[in-house]
């Protein structure tokens, strides 16, 4: 089963489903008082979690201290990708995830500023037989005018991301990079990248992202993506954990 797939049983909205729907069945058996408790508390948490101060604040958690770039820490940017779509009849195919044009986005405003090489690093995960780094790289020369250096295509992961740039970027002779994609994703990437011997200068987008209204206490679309984001960088970072306790320097 392709990955995706089983994520969206363990993360949200999904996840936030069963105790309601848990408690609907002990009802159904007769245990009226313990499925009410039930299901009540999850309409409790599913209103909590989607509430943009509380999910915006737990994805602040995952994110390391913004600190301005100078522009001679690092020598070249590496831009993450955060997926593809498929099917975009408005562009003919494949295109990019909204999250992916966030970072680079960002990733051409640093190259454009201080004239550093650009890699881009993502395979196919989703087996819709065009690398991700591909289509970046397509994106960012002809749309953003911005030249990419080196493609990293094979991956299906943050630790494949790093694994597989990093033989490029010594090969090239880098061992300094600004590193590209979301704040609350950098804690678990920039490891992957020093383990194997780089100096990685956190460049992350999205710091934004907890920045409330004055409504920030009713559940909303944004609390819920917000708290989604949250999950799936923690449960990445359980499964690094494991990876590393059964095999020591895992892939």
């Amino acid at each position: 089963m392709y990955w995706g797939s089983f994520a969206d049983l363990i993360l949200p909205p999904l996840v936030l489903l069963w105790p309601i729907l848990w408690g609907i069945k002990v009802m159904a058996q007769g245990k009226v008082r313990l499925g009410a408790w039930l299901a009540g508390g999850g309409v409790a948490l599913f209103w909590v979690v989607s509430t943009p101060v509380v999910s915006g604040f737990l994805l602040h958690q995952l994110m390391p201290p913004y600190q301005p770039l100078q522009g001679n820490e690092a020598d070249a940017i590496v831009i993450l990708s955060a997926g593809t779509v498929q099917k975009r009849a408005e562009y003919g195919g494949v295109a990019l995830k909204s999250l992916t044009l966030e970072r680079i986005r960002y990733g051409a405003w640093l190259a454009r500023r201080w004239n550093k090489p650009i890699l881009v690093a993502g395979g196919d995960p989703g087996r819709f037989g065009v690398p991700e780094s591909q289509v970046i790289k397509n994106v960012l020369e002809n749309e953003f005018g911005v030249p990419v250096r080196w493609i990293e295509t094979r991956s299906n992961n943050t630790r494949e991301n790093a694994m597989n740039s990093v033989l490029i970027l010594k090969a090239a002779g880098i061992h300094r990079i600004y590193l590209v994609s979301h704040a609350w994703h950098l804690n678990r990437a920039i490891p992957e990248f020093e383990r194997l011997g780089m100096t990685v200068i956190p460049a992350g987008t999205g710091y934004d992202e907890g920045t409330v209204s004055g409504f920030g206490f009713l559940p909303s679309a944004s609390g819920l993506q917000n708290f989604y984001y949250f999950c799936h960088e923690l449960l990445g970072r359980i499964w690094y954990f494991c990876l590393d306790r059964i095999k020591p320097n895992g892939s």
